[in-house]
């Protein structure tokens, strides 16, 4: 691999000159590979087996071993398992679990059961990013635990596509670690993901990135458009768990259009753009679609960066309905309607960004900026802890304009801790930094202050 290394800078201060050089933006084969690898026709065939349950309700059959969510989970903790076998017990595989009940969809005691492995980092595992998709499907009545259910598309394709990035990306070792969560109860109000969310965060994970894939299958929109070349990715603006000390900077500062959900959003998309043949993603500035949600937000509203990333053109009579035709119209959820490159190239997206940000150094931490009335602007961060992050080159520096809505400007600044950009103007510009490998991996950029911090 051919690595553009940085040259010695001239001085290492407060301020350095922008005659420093860079290092550039290095392709990596790596990402090639790992997305040329990923299967449709794996994806294809886990669909039709999660298909073949006939309901995975929440609610339904546990008993079984054809019929059911019980059965539909078990088979999936006996793949992820089966994945791991091959690369050596590589992953870490569990169920996470609580009892619910008491609740307007769920009004009896039910186990919520989902199912998670883990690759271990081998210098920081305890930094993760997750990519996950929701077992359980349904029908017309969010209530019908009994009734056909196939959940072709919503959600057997971000099930598929979460084995299938596991069934690649266990080929590789990585400096932090990735999960992979196959979670429950979605439908009945995201309790799979509420339960680990709130585990993950009782544990003290360092969780950077949630990925959830929820509907990666559907190219034939409701609308009439038919298009297996954009994908959308949905991030929240400001965090959850804000104070109000924080909105009161924020509104001084800015941060509205940087929250970390932000910032992964478009180091996803310019991922896609890199590495993703074909494929345009768009980042909406919103949590999720008007009046919906998916199993990212429990862990938004904990304060971890997550995202929600899924097909462009829905179609809704194959969402949430009842298997049957009327007036000539179809139905249902079923294997048909799911196109299984389209969810291939998405599981790619997931794929390639879980394994940059996992071969990347930690994002900075306590990034700040200053420059008021001045005609320069500096920015400082703490300094990453080596032994966890030995794969570190140093650190870039973004910035673009205010109204702009990708990073436009970058310089590679070197291993410091403070870096001052003569003559850029801090009132003209939204600027953040981003940690670099040794072999050019970035981390997402991350915006200064509590409004864009990745945490520790």
């Amino acid at each position: 691999m051919k690595i553009i290394r940085p040259l010695t800078l001239l001085a290492v201060s407060a301020s350095l000159s922008l005659q420093a050089a860079q290092l550039e933006y290095v392709d990596q084969p790596q990402l090639h590979d790992i997305a040329a690898n990923i299967s449709a026709q794996r994806i294809e065939q886990d669909i039709e087996k999660l298909v073949s349950f006939g309901t995975r309700h929440t609610l339904s059959e546990t008993e079984s071993e054809t019929r059911g969510i019980g059965a539909a989970r078990r088979w999936v903790k006996a793949e992820f398992e089966r994945i791991s076998a091959e690369c050596g017990n590589c992953l870490e595989v569990y169920y996470s679990s609580a009892t619910i009940s008491g609740e307007k969809r769920i009004p009896d005691p039910v186990e919520v059961v989902s199912v998670i492995a883990v690759q271990r980092g081998v210098s920081d595992p305890d930094r993760y990013v997750l990519m996950s998709g929701d077992i359980d499907s349904r029908v017309s009545d969010v209530m019908d635990a009994t009734s056909d259910s196939p959940g072709a598309n919503d959600n057997a394709s971000g099930v598929a596509g979460t084995l299938e990035a596991a069934r690649v990306l266990s080929q590789y070792r990585f400096n932090g670690s990735i999960v992979y969560a196959a979670l429950s109860g979605e439908e009945q109000g995201l309790f799979g993901g509420k339960i680990l969310a709130e585990q993950v965060a009782k544990d003290g994970w360092r969780l950077k990135a949630v990925l959830n894939n929820d509907m990666i299958g559907n190219i034939e929109g409701i609308n009439g458009v038919i298009n297996n070349t954009t994908a959308r990715i949905f991030a929240e603006g400001t965090r959850q768990t804000e104070t109000d000390r924080e909105a009161t900077i924020r509104r001084f500062t800015g941060g509205e259009v940087d929250s970390p959900s932000r910032n992964l959003a478009r180091y996803i998309d310019l991922v896609a753009d890199r590495y993703i043949p074909n494929l345009d993603t768009m980042v909406v500035y919103r949590l999720d679609r008007f009046g919906r949600g998916g199993h990212h937000r429990p862990f938004n509203d904990l304060g971890f960066p997550g995202v929600r990333i899924m097909e462009t053109n829905e179609n809704y009579v194959r969402q949430h309905q009842d298997l049957r035709e009327e007036d000539g119209i179809k139905y249902g959820d079923t294997i048909d309607g799911v196109n299984f490159d389209y969810a291939a190239k998405l599981t790619a997206l997931n794929a390639v960004s879980l394994a940059s940000m996992a071969w990347a150094p930690n994002p900075p931490a306590e990034v700040s900026i200053k420059g008021a009335v001045e005609p320069s602007t500096t920015l400082s961060w703490r300094a990453l802890d080596k032994a966890q992050n030995p794969q570190l080159a140093g650190y870039k520096i973004y910035w673009r304009y205010t109204d702009a809505p990708q990073w436009q400007f970058s310089r590679f600044v070197g291993d410091v801790t403070e870096f001052t950009l003569e003559n850029v103007v801090i009132d003209n510009y939204f600027f953040g930094v981003a940690s670099v490998s040794k072999d050019g991996f970035e981390s997402p950029v991350v915006f200064p202050g509590a409004a864009g911090a990745f945490g520790e």
